[in-house]
């Protein structure tokens, strides 16, 4: 980092078109939105939340440190004297205002991600390569809403190389206005999944709004997309209709442009040989699965998009290693020995629930060690959820799953068509569910835990972590 202020006080008040109450701030130093994690020198948005109102918090935030507090007009009253705020007509749109500012002085290569699944992972692969040569700006977990891009672009320091932005979406309409605040020179759609089917009349209508991403490129910006997708022509059609002056296709594909020729998937690592734009590469993946693969075919097209070199981040790329939530790894002590944990709780759809259930059938186990699968409701898949969840069956008993723990209507529709014998136990919620898989694990078994956030499968690994001790790490 350039140890540079993040805002000074003057030119972040006039980026939002604020009134300043109290002393200017000389600098400020971050931006926040939670008074929890909020650091002394930050801004704090009192934004409004979907059960609490930020303003609720101004006063904490300013006991303890704030730089700043941006405020509305409605509740300037009651905050005379509290300390140094900037009042506005609405904070959201200030946050807006103050990162679309920061954006319009980036010089930095600007890369957007959305897609129906792996948003997140190809977000921090382009971290953590493109960090290796240069300084570089992502955001902090899944910040791709219409409060978290707009404080990632806040965030950003002026001097990045890099800035890295998700954008994600559940109603149509989202990804535009989005998309043209991070204004990317680089746009990713990873894929298109039945997600969010509740919302859209068709798996084209969440393509389409996919694609919005691309109508947020600056001209002559590049658009890359998936070319082993049904909806990959559609892709390719409406980047063609935006200001993009470059598309990039990845994929298996004889005819994309960053092309797997063939990949060996083990149960921790994956070794890749892949053709990128004709130059021939071979890399080893530090996080498994055939999906992180085509993903990072994705990450390899955007860093030669934006001039950065292949060799590092290729050597980059061992180094992967999955987030918390989306297939982090933990080894966990029984009194009879040791079991692992995969901890894919963040989120979960067909997609990546096949690829978290393909990743578990790769994974060995010895003695009385089991492949074990715990998993809750799929949400927002409309009218199809049943047969999406049922279609879950196949994978499952193809891939010598051993045992299934599940939670949810939906996936109750999944385990009463199970095999018996793979059945673990079922329960209404992942709260009752959670008791009944603790009671089950045994040393050598393996335990993937998967399923939508709004199923809460995090209390199931939360549970697990607290009943089990971790291995340690010389054991």
């Amino acid at each position: 980092m350039s140890g540079m202020p993040l805002w000074s006080g003057e030119r972040l008040i006039g980026a939002m078109g604020a009134r300043l109450r109290g002393e200017m701030p000389a600098a400020v130093t971050g931006a926040s939105i939670d008074t929890r994690t909020l650091q002394p020198g930050d801004v704090f948005f009192a934004i409004k939340g979907g059960e609490r109102d930020g303003h609720e918090f101004v006063e904490a935030a300013l006991a303890k440190g704030a730089a700043l507090a941006v405020i509305d007009e409605a509740h300037a009253a009651s905050f005379i004297g509290a300390g140094p705020c900037a009042v506005v007509s609405d904070v959201l749109h200030a946050m807006e205002l103050a990162g679309m500012a920061r954006r319009a002085e980036l010089t930095a290569a600007v890369i957007a991600v959305t897609g129906s699944v792996g948003k997140t992972g190809t977000k921090e692969a382009l971290r953590l390569v493109l960090s290796r040569q240069g300084e570089t700006h992502a955001p902090v977990a899944s910040y791709n809403n219409h409060w978290g891009v707009p404080l990632t672009l806040t965030r950003t320091p002026a001097s990045v190389r890099y800035g890295v932005y998700e954008i994600g979406m559940s109603n149509p309409g989202e990804i535009l206005p989005l998309a043209r605040m991070v204004s990317p020179d680089v746009a990713i759609v990873t894929t298109v999944q039945p997600v969010h089917l509740a919302a859209f009349e068709s798996v084209e209508g969440i393509a389409e709004e996919k694609a919005a991403i691309f109508t947020g490129l600056k001209p002559g910006g590049t658009a890359i997309v998936n070319a082993d997708i049904a909806q990959a022509a559609l892709l390719r059609r409406l980047a063609e209709e935006s200001p993009a002056g470059r598309i990039i296709s990845f994929g298996e594909s004889a005819d994309a442009d960053v092309r797997l020729l063939s990949c060996s998937l083990k149960p921790d690592v994956s070794t890749v040989d892949a053709v990128v734009l004709g130059k021939p590469v071979t890399y080893r993946l530090g996080s498994p699965g055939k999906h992180i693969v085509l993903n990072s075919l994705a990450v390899l097209a955007a860093v030669e998009a934006v001039g950065a070199d292949l060799a590092l981040a290729v050597l980059a790329l061992g180094d992967l290693t999955p987030p918390a939530g989306r297939g982090a790894r933990q080894m966990l002590s029984t009194p009879s020995g040791p079991f692992t944990l995969i901890d894919e709780s963040y989120n979960g759809n067909p997609a990546s629930v096949r690829a978290a259930i393909e990743n578990l059938g790769r994974i060995p186990v010895t003695g009385r060690g089991r492949r074990v699968a715990v998993l809750g409701d799929m949400r927002e898949l409309g009218p199809s959820a049943p047969e999406l969840h049922a279609g879950l069956a196949d994978p499952i008993t193809g891939n010598a799953i051993d045992r299934v723990f599940a939670c949810g209507p939906l996936m109750r529709g999944l385990y009463d068509i199970l095999p018996s014998g793979m059945r673990g136990a079922y329960a209404a919620q992942s709260s009752e569910l959670a008791p009944l898989v603790l009671d089950a694990i045994r040393a050598g078994d393996v335990v993937t835990v998967k399923g939508s956030l709004g199923s809460h499968m995090g209390l199931v690994v939360k549970a697990i972590a607290a009943r089990f001790p971790a291995v340690p790490a010389d054991d």
